[in-house]
Parts: C-alpha cells; structure tokens; sequence
C-alpha cells in the first residue's frame, strides 16, 4: 500500500510518499491552499511541482491536510483536484489544525496551536477537534504568526522606530524602499507570504530590547487572544507545531510559565509525527 501525506501551509506545502509503512521520499511545492488557488490552480501545481518528483510512483491513498481547509467547500475543491491528478487514489482532505493535533498528541487530549505564515488554534479531544478560536486571516487576525510579527518589522521600519543599529541592519539586509513595500502588500499577489518573510528578521537579531518586544508581545495577543478561550488549557498540556513556533519556542515557554500553563511539544513540521498516526491505524 502506498500511501501520500500532504501537510499544506499558505507558503509551502511538504508531501510525504510512504511504501508499506516506509517513507520513500519527501517533496516540498508551493503551499497549496485553497484560500489563494482555485481548482485548476492546485492542478497546475501538483501537476508541474509534484507528480514529476513522484516519478512513476503513485499513491493508494492521499491524506491531505491544509490552511483553508476548515470550510466544507474549500475541503471539497482540493479533493476534486486530488481526483483529477490522481484518479485512482481515494483522498481524504481534513484542514491544518487536524493535522497537527494528530501530529502533536496522536490520540491523547490537548490544546494545539499552529505558528507558521499565520495562526489558528483548539481543542483537541484525542479523536477530533471540538473546539477552534476562529481564524480570521492575516488582514484580520494570524495574531503570533509570521505575516503578524513581519508586519510589525515593516511597521517599524516604515514608521522609523527601529533605532539606528536595527535600521542600519535592516537597510543592509532588504535594500528595499517604501514605495515597493507598498507595492507588493497591496497590488503583489500572496501579500501575507511577502509580510511573513520578514519575521525572519526577528530570528537574526534576538537580543535586542526592541525585537524581543515584538517577539513577546506578538506571541502573547495570541495567548490572549486565542488560547486563553480555551477552558481546558489549565488541565492539558498546550502543544506548537510551525516555523514561527520552533524558532521563538524560548519565548513560548516563558509565557507559558508566567499563564501557568503545561507546555507540551514544539514541533517545526508535523510531518514525523503525521507519518507515526498513518502507520498506527
């Protein structure tokens, strides 16, 4: 049996192809979220990023979990796209958060959040999540997410905050203008991949008064705003899964200690423990 895993952000999406419970091979696309391609879109991108890695291998069964896969509609578009490049596989398509409450606590109880790109949270019962802080969007919401913490660099920088040092380093690094930022959150396609790019900013300059703060208070409007809803979090550890989660994973835990919180895993990518759920049922 051949089985492919899909875990799909807004920037990238990482596949995993496993033959008899090995993994073969990894590939990454382009994220491929329904929120951002239509139908012939995903095709498209399977067709030209994925089915070429594959090479003449081919899955059995597709376990597609995804950003913008919460809405049944959005669920049901990805499925037809799976159907189309892959007709003889049945599929299963499930948002995100599911993926990484089965990739973070497997069949036990916890409070999941993801920080990548954006953010979305909930209460995981061991077989399915009961309760979500609903997401809102990098325009609205994705509080603690990468397009959240790079728009307050661009912030920053744009409303000359930075102090001399931290302006220097970033004119060094981006050599980019105003008027082009502008260009690209606001006429550019993907402005919250663009936004989320210079988080990356934040990782190569901790220890600055400046960017701890927005580290800090970045993570904690999502504490605030998305995990403390949960009643449940004072009794079940809360568990991380994403790029911004891993990279900042110090200040998690600080905060986690001043809410008095059970800090449970910090995963990067919730590939590993996706393919330990696949193997185990």
């Amino acid at each position: 049996m051949t089985i492919l895993i899909a875990d799909s952000g807004s920037t990238k999406s990482e596949w995993c192809l496993l033959q008899q419970g090995r993994k073969k091979k990894i590939i990454e696309t382009q994220g491929a979220s329904p929120y951002f391609l239509n139908e012939s879109q995903l095709i498209e991108l399977m067709q030209k990023e994925l089915v070429p890695a594959l090479k003449n291998l081919r899955p059995s069964f597709i376990f597609f979990y995804g950003t913008g896969c919460a809405a049944a509609s959005n669920r049901a578009l990805v499925k037809r796209a799976l159907k189309k490049v892959f007709p003889e596989a049945q599929s299963s398509v499930e948002n995100d958060l599911t993926g990484a409450a089965r990739a973070l606590c497997g069949n036990k109880s916890g409070v999941v959040a993801i920080l990548g790109t954006g953010s979305n949270s909930g209460y995981f019962d061991g077989r399915k999540i009961i309760t979500n802080s609903p997401g809102l969007g990098f325009i609205l919401g994705d509080e603690g997410g990468g397009a959240y913490l790079g728009r307050k660099v661009l912030q920053y920088f744009l409303y000359k905050t930075f102090d001399e040092t931290l302006a220097l380093k970033f004119n060094q690094k981006y050599h980019v203008e105003a008027a082009e930022i502008l260009d690209h959150v606001y006429k550019k396609p993907l402005p919250n991949r663009y936004i989320a790019s210079y988080a990356m900013f934040l990782a190569e300059n901790r220890g600055h008064f400046m960017i701890e703060n927005i580290i800090e208070d970045g993570l904690n409007d999502f504490f605030f705003a998305h995990l403390c809803k949960f009643p449940e979090i004072w009794k079940t550890p809360v568990h991380f899964v994403g790029g911004v989660a891993y990279g900042f994973r110090d200040t998690l835990k600080e905060l986690c200690g001043m809410y008095k919180w059970d800090l449970g895993k910090v995963l990067q990518k919730p590939m590993d423990g996706l393919i330990a759920y696949h193997k185990s049922i």
